[in-house]
């Protein structure tokens, strides 16, 4: 009986975890601009124009566009209220992240 009722506490914390997980999703902006592009020796960073209080959170991975053409992928590092900080996790061949570009959370689909 302590097994099931340990169990059914698991379960319920889980569903809340993703209830508040979607609830977040749901706050997070769909798209914030890259406002510029910062050159460093080991990686480049990447500066945006939203930041925590828009519903980004640090560990984020983001997908950048211009126009319908996918440009790349980034990872939140550093936030800011207003801003935000991130790294290039991956580049589609021939294409640089500019200022300009359209960033948007990837979001899992459920």
């Amino acid at each position: 009986m302590r097994l099931v009722s340990h169990f059914i506490a698991g379960f319920a914390l889980a569903a809340l975890v993703l209830s508040s997980t979607r609830a977040a999703a749901a706050q997070t902006p769909r798209a914030v601009v890259v406002v510029s592009t910062q050159a460093a020796r080991s990686a480049d960073l990447i500066l945006l124009d939203s930041g925590y209080n828009s519903g980004l959170r640090s560990g984020m991975i983001c997908r950048v566009t211009r126009g319908n053409i996918a440009v790349g992928e980034l990872v939140l590092v550093d936030l800011r209220p207003q801003a935000a900080a991130a790294l290039i996790v991956g580049l589609q061949p021939h294409q640089t992240i500019r200022a300009g570009d359209q960033v948007a959370v990837k979001v899992l689909k459920s």
